[in-house]
């Protein structure tokens, strides 16, 4: 699962949340269901503090090129 693309898993996690909401499943199956919408929280957070950082480092060196800092 921690290969998928962010959208794939937000629209998963989507699925989870529409056939759990129905509240018709046997409570094995919520529990699946609850315990991968859980990990597909967890990865899209990673990727998210991920995406955040980049966008910080990037506005970073951008400033830095900016004022003429660039160490290159």
């Amino acid at each position: 699962m921690a290969t998928r693309k962010y959208k794939t898993k937000m629209n998963r996690l989507k699925s989870i949340v529409e056939t759990m909401e129905k509240g018709d499943l046997e409570l094995e199956k919520a529990m699946a269901y609850f315990e991968e919408g859980m990990a597909l929280v967890g990865e899209c957070q990673k990727d998210l503090d991920r995406a955040e950082e980049k966008v910080t480092i990037l506005t970073q060196e951008g400033e830095k090129i900016f004022e003429g800092e660039d160490d290159d």
